[in-house]
């Protein structure tokens, strides 16, 4: 194939870049990381990161509230979820969390851990992260030209011909870490996943939003309870009552923490953390649904005896301390009881129903917020088709990929992004090696 070559332009101003040894398409979290490594790796290459955003590296700053949870104290292939824990772990092990300290930290960028074990700057501030990524590549020599959209990338001359509006680029080794479709504003809009296809790739049958928050219906209970957080326990069940099963083939452990009531639905950690198991159930089974346990540590049979046994009180008065008192005004509204006559009163039923709903409440969620909420992507191009080794294609020759584009996606507290640090340096470092 003949190779056109014409000078890229970015904001307006014509760079003078016809070729280059590798070139980075996408340059947030994974891709910013993979350029940085591979010009450390060999410092002779011409190393050239694009991205077409108009911020860049958007998603950074607005993870963790503006904090940016950088990584996590113990990460496991447990914390993910997409291709199989013995292909992710062959990953993960390659850069492990004691080298994303140490990263940050030579940059000037020291981290503190929180009690949920997230580890962030000490700075609180987001923009010390990117900041510390582009100084790390300006002092490297990468290349940065943005905002710049790519359009197609293709197999040329032993080599690969990068296509966008404002011209071509001719390089031997490409990266490709465009991101999934979460947060489309940014520039994740699967236009990676599209030219992965055009490299005889293919992408999981199913991608939705994970780390999403889900909707309800706007006239059930728990709308009206919007503002409200509840510690609470949350699995998923089919609609055969049955829970759901895990890739590994178990059956998905109850998933724990605060479940924020809005005006739309349900958010909080616990939600976002289940949202891409219900979606992935419901995409197959219609009737699957979550059974959320508001008192965990209990049962409905537990907290049955537990209040049979009481004398004199009402159900106000029994569990005001353990539940929020409009959470439980508004559970004995539901189940049809007086939540300020004595317990005694009740009839077995009434207090069976208040129990139930209280320690195995059933919710039909109508769907998610969407992509455009989303913290991250469930779904991608199968790490199956990568040598894990190199993050390199089997497919394809020279090109590798890394980040939110693979499917890998990791649960809530910092998890995605050690996969950016360590899906970014394995394929880095190995498509700087491979032209050594």
């Amino acid at each position: 194939m003949h190779c056109s070559r014409t000078a890229f332009h970015s904001r307006g101003f014509e760079v003078s870049i016809e070729r280059a040894d590798i070139v980075v398409v996408g340059a947030g979290a994974a891709g910013l990381f993979a350029a940085i490594w591979a010009a450390r790796t060999n410092r002779g290459l011409r190393v050239v990161a694009v991205d077409g955003a108009k911020t860049l590296g958007a998603k950074i700053l607005v993870a963790g509230g503006g904090r940016c949870n950088v990584t996590h104290h113990a990460v496991h292939t447990s914390d993910y979820s997409g291709s199989t824990p013995a292909l992710i772990d062959r990953v993960l092990r390659r850069f492990q969390v004691e080298d994303t300290i140490e990263f940050f930290e030579r940059q000037g960028v020291t981290l503190k851990r929180e009690a949920t074990g997230k580890l962030f700057p000490t700075t609180d501030r987001a923009r010390s992260v990117l900041d510390a990524l582009l100084a790390a590549a300006r002092e490297v020599g990468v290349q940065l030209l943005h905002p710049m959209r790519i359009d197609s990338v293709k197999e040329c001359d032993g080599g690969f011909l990068i296509e966008g509006a404002s011209g071509s680029i001719t390089t031997q080794r490409v990266i490709l870490s465009t991101g999934g479709l979460s947060l489309p504003k940014s520039g994740s809009d699967g236009a990676g996943l599209r030219m992965a296809e055009s490299l005889e790739h293919s992408a999981t049958s199913l991608i939705h939003p994970a780390l999403v928050p889900l909707t309800l219906a706007p006239d059930h209970w728990l709308t009206a309870l919007s503002g409200l957080a509840v510690p609470a326990a949350i699995s998923v069940a089919g609609g055969d009552g049955k829970s759901v099963r895990e890739r590994t083939g178990r059956p998905l452990q109850s998933i724990h923490g605060a479940v924020l009531c809005t005006h739309f639905g349900l958010s909080g950690p616990a939600i976002l953390d289940v949202s891409r198991h219900w979606l992935q159930a419901k995409s197959s089974d219609a009737g699957a649904h979550l059974l959320i346990n508001w008192l965990p540590g209990s049962t409905a049979q537990s907290l049955d005896q537990e209040l049979t046994a009481l004398k004199g009180t009402s159900l106000l008065g029994a569990l005001r301390a353990r539940l929020p008192e409009r959470f439980l005004r508004a559970a004995c509204g539901v189940a049809g009881v007086d939540g300020t006559c004595g317990i005694q009163q009740l009839t077995r039923d009434k207090r069976h129903t208040f129990t139930h709903l209280v320690c195995s409440n059933v919710v039909h969620p109508t769907g998610s917020r969407g992509f455009a909420a989303a913290e991250t992507t469930a779904g991608g191009v199968p790490l199956s088709q990568l040598n894990l080794e190199q993050l390199e294609s089997l497919h394809c020759r020279g090109l590798f990929m890394c980040g939110e584009m693979l499917d890998v996606d990791g649960r809530l507290g910092g998890f995605s992004f050690q996969w950016a640090w360590s899906s970014g340096f394995v394929a880095g470092t190995s498509a700087a090696r491979s032209l050594t």
